[in-house]
């Protein structure tokens, strides 16, 4: 009876150190981007965006917002974007993973933003929502056929604010 009261004891300690378990952004999250680098109009995007997460990491896109279409080549949005956040947290509640998110154009253009930077904390008491996230990384814009964009890429930053 021991053994297994010892058992559960290192299962659960085991359990509190890490977890994969999903981190969910709250509702009213809204993150912006801000995305230097680039050349001439294939440079200088920046967008809002709303976004929940499911268990397998997968990005459910509420709201997209393009801040600056008309100064950059990338014109309108073209199909939602789609992306990743995988995420694991700590026992102090710090969060750790990686970001992909990719951006069309209606004219056939696609920015991807990478990352493996992601930080911010989970309330692991709130359906393990995600606070003061924060992802860094880089971004490449690929031309569409015909596109007045060029091949070009940078650094991001993406923060949360609300909740």
């Amino acid at each position: 009876m021991k053994e297994i009261a010892i058992l559960l004891l290192l299962a659960v300690m085991v359990n509190g150190c890490g977890s994969s378990s999903a981190v969910q952004t709250p509702s009213g999250s809204v993150w912006q981007s801000a995305m230097s680098g680039g050349v001439g109009t294939s440079s200088g995007f920046s967008f809002n965006t709303q976004f929940t997460v499911s268990s397998n990491g997968a990005l459910s896109i509420s709201t997209f917002e393009l801040l600056n279409p008309k100064t950059t080549c990338f014109g309108t949005v073209g199909p939602t974007p789609t992306g990743t956040l995988n995420v694991t947290f700590n026992s102090a509640d710090q969060v750790t993973g990686t970001f992909s998110f990719t951006i069309p154009s209606g004219n056939g253009d696609t920015v991807t933003l990478t990352s493996t930077s992601v930080t911010g904390t989970v309330n692991t008491s709130n359906y393990n929502t995600l606070s003061g996230g924060i992802i860094v990384g880089t971004w490449a814009l690929a031309p569409g056929s015909g596109s007045s964009c060029v091949v070009a890429s940078g650094t991001f930053t993406m923060t949360q604010t609300g909740t």
